[in-house]
Formats: structure tokens, C-alpha cells, sequence
């Protein structure tokens, strides 16, 4: 392994050098073309909640209605209007998607029935620790639906997350701040600055600063971001975007409530079931970008882009097992147990794609040509927690009276039970046709192949482990266009992860013998862009999952291949400005989600975890006259189950949220966002049957914004 930073760094300037000699060829001058969307050109006037870029899901400049895919995005004004400041909380906005508890420590989703806690990306690179995503950086949120291995790579089976981050302006200085506060106690602070470097280059620094605070007993924290950005064009033809991310995030970890007979428990949504001093995820992240762009033609442009990213987390945590209840007094104890986890992550990500648009007679191409070069160190280290038993020895879980404000024993920590280090390398390759056979009928076709290789090393069990897997995954799709503004698409997509996690953080001699879990994706759709800036889509998709590992029933230590499942859905969804005054993002899914072969895990028939059968999503914004507007949301989530055991099920729900928006003058605007209006109790997400987050009571938050 030692090797290893010499090939990458190899591999890097032999990437670079294959590109750059390039970007000094002289061509004619054209328009931009960014395969991550148009450069956006800051005007002080809102966007609104509609957009035509879907570039992001073909890594080609392609309108979105001509995309063959479900895709939702969260616009700046929408993510604005509604005073969100983090990935976690923007999602609930987004139909097909339920949120995962996720430990308390990170973001993790479920889309199209589909969990995960790696397929996050940002500028359409990956971004795969676990820890909580902020949102001061970012221009959208585009979650593309459906399995997405051609564009994304290994993982992606339900779907992936797409942060569009935030650029240099190289025409326009600003000064834009913020600062909220809300009834909890917390509150947020941010600034955004542009400031041009002559006439061809810009700098931009945003940074924010926020404590955290909510209706949960003892949850406190702060977060601390700092992300500068410049935008240099080096010619006439050719742009260099260089960016670093500081993000540091210290919180309580609260793992939520237990369950009592087949429900959340009543009467403790504000009990902390952990340690007030112990229970704590701490994350640094730091991450450096390069972008270089260049067009050769008005019909040929290259870019690559170079990442790296540094992530130390430590997450320490006491948590509730299970309620448990005396046969003879009936007193209630809840068992708990707990851990103390490390990891740290180098991420090295080298990525280029070369668009082409050639005409063949009356068949126009746009053909994409892309590879990318992955490279992943991770040390990931766990003591679990020992509690005193009372006469002189340990126990590794405790029971302990069901109170507001349970009584912890005295406790502390055993030695390292994982010590481990995983070495994960990909290479890929990928090509993509995108044909405009009539003005009526376009096809998207293509294949990607990646190498896939990882190393694990575990100390505690001194065991060394490999895996390689190769594999091709399609991409297809047709467009039926009668319209300009109308078109009905068909789609097939595949994707795949090795039976690892999606982590990769270790390694069984058993997992490393298995095939890679496979998800295929085949959708109907039809989009509408009822005038621009409006669009309207429908969609019916089945999503087919096979290879799920899991314990082998005669060996839990060992891992077996368990079967399939199934998601069966539909979605529809409107979003942009309906009247000159409005906009709106409206969204319904309805999913149904089950186990297609009996395993250890669940029996054929048992209905997927943390899959509401039906998902309405509503937010919309409508101002009166130029200085006063009002906003509305609406969420609703039906009957889910916590775990595959589906012993355990959240009551569906209904949340409503409302905001109210003034403005004093071209400079100052104040806005009032009020969320769960009608204090509905609910519970908004789990981690398995016994880590369930109540949902908030009514709350506000009083915002100020000022741009100069």
C-alpha cells in the first residue's frame, strides 16, 4: 500500500498534462458549456423555483425536459424562501425521498425505497462521509432519481444528491449577509462576498456560523464554514474555477427514542435516552477543487476537474435498545448500550469528459466521452462502552428506570474492538451518445466501465482482505417529442455496489467472495414545460433489487447473498412560477416497496423499511406587491415501517409550515418562517425500531438579509 501515493500522484499530472496542452489551443469564441449547468449570473433578482438545466444527469449541456429521468431540484430562492440551512432538513421538500434518523450523526436517505449515507455529491463529485451537509455554499440541490451508474459510478441504486456550489461572478461586486434566529435559541449568521480581479477573474468567499438548538433536552452545537471560490478565464475559450471547503460541525448526538409495543414511546419526545457529556459527533472536513474548462469549437469542449478531501470524524454515543417491562410490577426499564467510533478519510477524485456535437447527414450527436480515477484511504476505529455493574465488575448493556431524565451509571470504555484500514481505488470509463435521430424523436444510449478495488486490513482480527470486481453498466433511453415544450421518454438504467457497504469501511473474508448487489431502473414519463420556467412531470418506474447481502442464517458471522426487492411508484411534480407572482414546487409519490424472496433477514412479501406508501410535498410563494409575500408549505408522510422487522411503525403525518417575507428597502428584507404551524406531534424519521426522532413542535425563526 505504501506505493500507492506515488501511482495517484502519477496518475494525477498524467491526467493533468493529457488535458491541459489542450486548453491552449486556440478556437473560435462560443457560448459556455458546463456540463455541471449554465454559468449563473448573479442579478439581484430572483430565479424563482423553476430551471431548464439538466445537464447534471447526462454531464451534457441538455434542457431538462429533455432528460430521460426523474430529477428534482431545490432552487436557491426555494432553499432561501424557506430558511433552511442544511441538506438534511432541504429533503423533506423533495417527494420520492424519506429521511434516515442516521444515528444522530449524519445525513442518510432513502430514495425510491432505496438507503443510503454515500451517494452525496457536490459539483458531481463525490462527497461520501458521513456527517451533516450545509447549505451556505450551495446555488441547488438536484436529487436525480433512479439507478445512476453511467453518470455517478458504483452506488446510486435509488438515486443521487447533487450540490451545485456557489462561483465566482466575474461581473458583478456584492456583499450579501444574513442572520436568523430562532425560538429554540439558536441562531445563524452568513456572509457572501464578490468581488472581480480586473476584467477576467473574480474571487468569492462565503462563510456562516451557526449554533444549533432545538426541543430535544440538552441538544446544543455550533457549526463554523468557510468556502472561498475564483473564477479566472485564461483566454477566451478557457475558465479555471478553483475552490476549498472549510466545514467543522460539533453537536450532541441524540439517537431519538425508543419504541413501546409496536409504536414510538408517548410522553418522552424530549428525553434524552444517552450522555449529556459523552454523547458527541465531532467532524472537520476540508476540500480543494479544480475545475479547468475549454471549448475547441462552438460543437467540441472539454473540462476536467481534480478533488481532494480530508474528513476526521469521532461520534460517541449511549443509546436505547429496547423498553423492557416487569412481568410481576410492571415497572418499565429501557436497556441501553453504547460506543465510541473514529474515522478518517483522504478522498482523491480525478475526473474529465470531452462533449462533441458531430451531425451525421440529417442526425444530429452529442457524444460524451468521460473517464475518472477514485482513490480512498479510510481508518475507521471503535471501543464499545462498559457500564459498572454495582459490584465490581462490567456489563456491556445496562437497564436502567424509564424516567424524563434517565440515570446513567458510571461507565467507560474498553479497548479498540475494530482497528481497521481500507485502501479503495476506481478507475472508469464511460461513453454516451445522445442522438437527435427527427425533430420529434431523440435516443440517449451508453455504457460505463469500472474497476473496482479494495483493500482491508483489520487489526483487531488480523485479517487481510481484497476484492476486485469489473463490471459495464447501460444506460437508455428514448424521447417522443410532439410538441417543443412536451416530451414522453422511456428509460432503462443499471447500477451496482459491491458487498461491502456503501462505506467500505471493512472487509469479511465471506463478503469478499459475493457478487455485487445490481439495481435496474425502468421508467415511463412525460414532461411539460407548460411556458419557461414552469415545468410539469409525471412518472411511473419500477426499481428491482438483487444481491442484498446479509447473515447467513446457519453463521451470523458469515454473509450470503439474500435476494430481491422491489419498489413500484409513481411521481408527479410541478415547479416554477405559475403567474408572475407565484411559485411554487409541488410534488406526490406513491411508492410500494417489498421483500421478492424469503432470506434471514425478512420473508418474501415483508414491506421495506422506512417506505411511506404516499408522499405529498407542497411549498409555495406568492408576494402581494414588491415589498410584502407570504409562503406556504405542506408535508405529508403516510404509515411507515422503522425496520424490515416491521414491528415497529411511524404514524403517517401532516406538517404544515408557513412563512411571512417583507421588504424595507433594494437592500434590507425580513422574512418570519413558522414550521409545524398546527403543532402536529409526529415522528420524522428512524434508525430501526428503537432510534425514532420526534418530530419539532411549532417553532420560528425571525431572519434579516442585506445586500449591497
Amino acid at each position: 500500500m505504501n506505493a500507492l501515493p506515488t501511482l495517484r500522484a502519477s496518475l494525477l499530472i498524467s491526467c493533468v498534462a493529457a488535458i491541459v496542452p489542450t486548453a491552449a489551443i486556440a478556437s473560435d469564441a462560443a457560448e459556455d458549456r458546463d456540463y455541471l449547468g449554465r454559468e449563473i449570473v448573479v442579478t439581484g433578482e430572483r430565479e424563482g423555483y423553476g430551471i431548464d438545466d439538466g445537464s447534471s444527469g447526462t454531464k451534457t449541456p441538455t434542457p431538462l425536459i429533455d432528460v430521460p429521468q426523474t430529477i428534482s431540484v431545490l432552487t436557491e430562492d426555494q432553499l432561501d424562501d424557506q430558511s433552511v440551512t442544511s441538506l438534511n432538513d432541504a429533503l423533506r421538500y423533495v417527494p420520492g425521498v424519506s429521511l434516515e434518523t442516521g444515528e444522530g450523526n449524519r445525513d442518510e436517505v432513502f430514495i425510491r425505497g432505496q438507503e443510503t449515507t454515500a451517494d452525496f455529491y457536490i459539483d458531481g463529485l463525490r462527497d461520501d462521509l458521513q456527517y451533516f451537509r450545509p447549505l451556505y455554499n450551495v446555488e441547488r440541490v438536484e436529487v436525480l432519481k433512479g439507478a445512476n451508474a453511467l453518470i455517478f459510478g458504483r452506488g446510486a441504486g435509488g438515486g443521487a444528491i447533487n450540490r451545485v456550489a456557489k462561483r465566482a461572478q466575474l461581473a458583478e461586486q456584492f456583499v450579501a449577509a444574513d442572520a436568523s434566529v430562532d425560538t429554540w435559541g439558536g441562531f445563524a449568521l452568513g456572509a457572501d462576498i464578490n468581488q472581480p480581479l480586473g476584467d477576467s477573474a473574480a474571487l468569492r468567499v462565503n462563510s456562516t456560523y451557526e449554533e444549533f438548538a432545538n426541543h430535544r433536552d440538552f441538544f446544543t452545537g455550533r457549526f463554523i464554514g468557510f468556502s472561498p471560490t475564483l473564477t479566472a478565464n485564461l483566454g477566451e475559450q478557457t475558465k479555471l474555477i478553483l475552490s476549498y471547503t472549510y466545514d467543522d460541525d460539533r453537536r450532541l448526538a441524540d439517537r431519538g427514542i425508543p419504541s413501546l409495543d409496536g409504536a414510538p414511546l408517548e410522553g418522552f419526545d424530549r428525553a434524552l435516552f444517552g450522555d449529556r457529556d459523552f454523547n458527541r459527533s465531532d467532524v472537520e472536513v476540508h476540500i480543494a477543487r479544480a475545475r479547468l474548462e475549454h471549448e475547441f469549437t462552438a460543437d467540441l469542449s472539454t473540462n476536467f476537474s481534480l478533488q481532494y478531501a480530508n474528513y476526521d470524524k469521532l461520534y460517541a454515543n449511549i443509546l436505547p435498545e429496547v423498553i423492557l417491562t416487569d412481568a410481576i410490577s410492571g415497572d418499565r426499564t429501557v436497556r441501553l448500550s453504547g460506543y465510541r467510533d473514529t474515522t478518517r478519510r483522504d478522498n482523491w477524485i480525478a475526473q474529465g469528459n470531452l462533449v462533441w456535437q458531430p451531425s451525421t447527414g440529417s442526425v444530429d450527436h452529442m457524444i460524451l466521452l468521460g473517464f475518472e480515477g477514485a482513490w480512498q484511504d479510510s481508518a475507521n476505529a471503535r471501543a464499545n462502552v462498559q457500564f459498572d455493574n454495582g459490584s465490581g465488575g462490567f456489563t456491556s448493556k445496562v437497564a436502567v428506570p424509564l424516567a424524563r431524565e434517565i440515570v446513567i451509571p458510571a461507565f467507560s470504555l474498553t479497548g479498540l474492538v475494530r482497528d481497521r484500514e481500507t485502501d479503495l481505488s476506481t478507475y472508469s470509463f464511460y461513453l454516451q451518445d445522445q442522438i437527435a435521430l427527427a425533430d420529434w424523436i431523440d435516443v440517449i444510449g451508453g455504457v460505463r466501465y469500472d474497476e473496482f478495488r479494495l483493500d482491508s486490513f483489520d487489526a483487531v482480527a488480523a485479517l487481510d482482505v481484497s476484492r476486485n470486481d469489473n463490471r459495464w453498466n447501460p444506460r437508455f433511453g428514448i424521447n417522443l417529442k410532439p410538441r417543443e415544450d412536451v416530451t414522453f421518454y422511456a428509460s432503462y438504467s443499471e447500477s451496482f455496489l459491491p458487498a461491502s457497504g456503501d462505506q467500505f469501511l471493512v472487509l469479511s473474508p465471506s463478503a469478499a467472495a459475493l457478487r455485487p448487489e445490481t439495481f435496474e431502473n425502468k421508467e415511463l414519463g412525460v414532461k411539460w414545460a407548460i411556458h419557461p420556467g414552469l415545468l410539469l412531470t409525471g412518472a411511473i418506474f419500477r426499481l428491482e433489487r438483487s444481491n442484498t447481502p446479509a447473515p447467513d442464517p446457519n453463521d451470523p458471522q458469515l454473509t450470503v447473498l439474500s435476494g430481491k426487492s422491489r419498489v413500484d411508484g409513481a411521481e408527479i411534480a410541478l415547479a416554477g412560477q405559475i403567474m408572475p407572482d407565484l411559485n411554487v414546487s409541488l410534488g406526490y409519490t406513491w411508492l410500494d416497496g417489498e421483500i421478492r424472496s424469503s432470506t434471514s433477514s425478512a420473508p418474501a412479501g415483508r414491506t421495506l423499511e422506512q417506505v411511506p406508501s404516499s408522499q405529498i410535498t407542497a411549498w409555495g410563494r406568492y408576494d402581494f406587491s414588491d415589498r410584502f409575500g407570504i409562503g406556504a408549505g405542506l408535508i405529508h408522510q403516510s404509515k411507515q415501517f422503522a425496520s424490515l422487522s416491521n414491528n415497529v411503525a411511524l404514524p403517517g403525518y401532516v406538517r404544515v409550515d408557513a412563512a411571512l417575507y417583507y421588504t424595507l428597502n433594494e437592500k434590507v428584507s425580513l422574512q418570519v418562517n413558522i414550521e409545524n404551524l398546527f403543532d402536529e406531534d409526529y415522528f420524522a424519521s428512524a434508525h430501526g425500531d428503537n432510534n425514532i426522532q420526534p418530530g419539532e413542535p411549532i417553532s420560528a425563526r425571525f431572519g434579516v438579509r442585506v445586500k449591497l
